[in-house]
């Protein structure tokens, strides 16, 4: 044989292995979407998704407690400041 058609041959055998994988992808994929709907693929993607910023944040909370007790704090002065503004400064002091 020729190097040309050994070098065809070559690469049909390629595009053949080439083409065999991608169809047997396809077939995991459309058997992984028969399982389960797009919605519950969604909610199932989110809810892992929402569990895992919870456990970072309690990992994060337990590492630092100082700033989170400083933030709650600040969140709590923010929204108690009209009342303590008035209790210091009297009526005037509100905003509005």
């Amino acid at each position: 044989m020729t190097w040309r058609r050994e070098r065809m041959i070559e690469d049909r055998n390629l595009r053949d292995a080439a083409r065999a994988v991608v169809e047997t992808d396809l077939r995991n994929v459309r058997a992984g979407l028969s399982t389960k709907s797009i919605g519950e693929r969604a909610a199932s993607r989110i809810a892992e998704g929402a569990s895992d910023v919870y456990d970072e944040a309690i990992e994060v909370a337990s590492d630092h407690k100082g700033a989170l007790a400083a933030i709650i704090a600040a969140l709590a002065l923010w929204f108690a400041r009209h009342p303590i503004l008035e209790a210091l400064f009297g009526e005037e002091s509100r905003p509005g």
